[in-house]
């Protein structure tokens, strides 16, 4: 037999399996989970719910009473809703639905490598636009001079793995300079402050090329069940809905997620509580010598120490914390991303990179 790779599409056959870096640890802040978890109220909802589902029977392809519940809540019809197995299911639609043929996107690294990895084995041209090595903010005069001919450009709002915000009118400036379609990826908008921080989905009724994409992973503590949601015009709905895979919602993510969502304002206590965490554990971080945090409007934290992977290998093994690696990432070297967790996760952390920091050069 050929080489495997050989009988690939040559997109495919370039890539490496997605790995996350997961290690069985006492800690786990690696993938920005909710670490509280489900109220429970919610939670015992949850339970009568999926005692409901009829296992034996498709699930509804098109998760109407999810949609339907998603619309109301944004003030949307349900034909401007579609629901994916998670925000990855729905990037890989779009592409797959817009792009091919070396249609460009434009993307704002650092950030989601998924949206490369996706871009490119669908056939795309990536077009870079850095951000600032600094601050992480987006360029906004060289986005929107390369959004001016692109079909798909993507902000994330807030960025992953910055934390950084992008103003929601400069948002609505870039649908505006493009005949392209504007992702806004807002996987971890809950945790950004609004009213402060609104969502793009205020700007749908006048920015016809917009997509919004929203999860119940992170804030909603939904990451299990695999849920994201689009946000958009009737005709790109329909344009995800037509390549996307049957069935591709299980019934039993789609009951979990019907329940969260009627129930979403009981988790307004644990999202405030994480920001207040997350507010602590960065404050704490700065005082240490040698650590640079970031401000973030996210669930995570992204910091910068000397002898990034070292220390991400000793809190692993000496402290059981898992956090996210990004020291070999173009842009951010020497960064650690930290997902904010409960206080004494966020103790434990502060108190593992005293313990490190007072190592020795030698001892690294």
């Amino acid at each position: 037999m050929r080489d495997v790779r050989e009988l690939m599409r040559p997109s495919a056959a370039a890539l490496e399996p997605y790995d996350p870096k997961f290690t069985p640890v006492s800690i786990n802040l690696s993938a920005n989970e909710n670490s509280y978890g489900m109220p429970v109220y919610v939670y015992d909802k949850v339970m009568r719910a999926l005692g409901d589902v009829k296992a034996n029977r498709y699930p509804d392809p098109l998760a109407t009473r999810l949609r339907g519940r998603l619309a109301s809540l944004y003030g949307l019809e349900s034909g401007q809703v579609i629901v994916g197995n998670g925000g990855d299911e729905l990037i890989f639609n779009l592409f797959l639905a817009f792009g091919g043929g070396g249609a460009k996107v434009v993307d704002c690294p650092p950030t989601f490598s998924i949206y490369r990895l996706y871009a490119e084995l669908c056939e795309c041209t990536v077009a870079d636009v850095p951000r600032d090595p600094e601050t992480f903010a987006v360029d906004e005069d060289a986005l929107l001079a390369e959004a001016a001919d692109a079909r798909i450009t993507i902000v994330t709002s807030p960025n992953n793995p910055t934390g950084t915000l992008t103003p929601l009118a400069f948002i609505e400036e870039l649908c505006a300079a493009t005949d392209g379609l504007v992702l806004a990826d807002e996987a971890y908008m809950e945790f950004a402050g609004a009213p402060s921080a609104p969502s793009a989905a205020t700007l749908l009724d006048r920015c016809p090329n917009l997509v919004v994409l929203r999860t119940l992973s992170k804030a909603f503590a939904l990451a299990g069940g695999r849920i994201g949601y689009v946000l958009a015009a009737p005709a790109i709905v329909s344009a995800l809905a037509a390549v996307r895979q049957p069935y591709s919602v299980n019934s039993f993510s789609q009951a979990v997620a019907e329940t969260v969502v009627r129930e979403g304002a009981r988790f307004a206590p644990t999202i405030a509580e994480l920001c207040e965490n997350r507010g602590i554990l960065a404050s704490e971080l700065a005082k240490l010598d040698g650590l640079t945090v970031w401000p973030s409007s996210a669930n995570f934290l992204l910091v910068r120490v000397p002898h990034a992977h070292r220390v991400w290998e000793l809190l692993r093994d000496e402290h059981s914390i898992l956090v996210r690696d990004f020291s070999a990432t173009p842009g951010l070297a020497d960064c650690l991303r930290i997902t904010v967790g409960r206080p004494e996760e966020c103790a434990a952390v502060v108190e593992a990179f005293i313990d490190i920091l007072s190592l020795k050069e030698d001892e690294l």
